[in-house]
């Protein structure tokens, strides 16, 4: 698992719905948006890291399902969650 630049427990912390809450929606989506933050600084200097890029599709993709899957569910959850990681919707 690569280091974060926001610790994982924060993520949890401001995203949870309850204490311990890993693997609700927005808590998926917000570890996900740190994570390909991070790749995006990787591949600014390191241009040719084919494989890099091929995971930040994949973490790409997964978020946009979870997204599509949170619209689908819960409109307000799905607005306050883009709203509060700065995601174009």
């Amino acid at each position: 698992m690569p280091q974060l630049a926001v610790p994982k427990q924060e993520i949890v912390a401001k995203f949870a719905r309850q204490p311990k809450d890993t693997g609700s929606s927005e808590v998926q989506i917000a570890i996900l948006t740190e994570r390909i933050n991070h790749l995006n600084e990787h591949l600014k200097s390191a241009r040719k890291d084919f494989s890099a890029l091929r995971g930040l599709h994949t973490l790409v993709g997964r978020r946009s399902r979870l997204l599509r899957y949170l619209r689908t569910c819960d409109r307000q959850k799905y607005l306050s969650t883009i709203a509060a990681l700065g995601l174009r919707r």
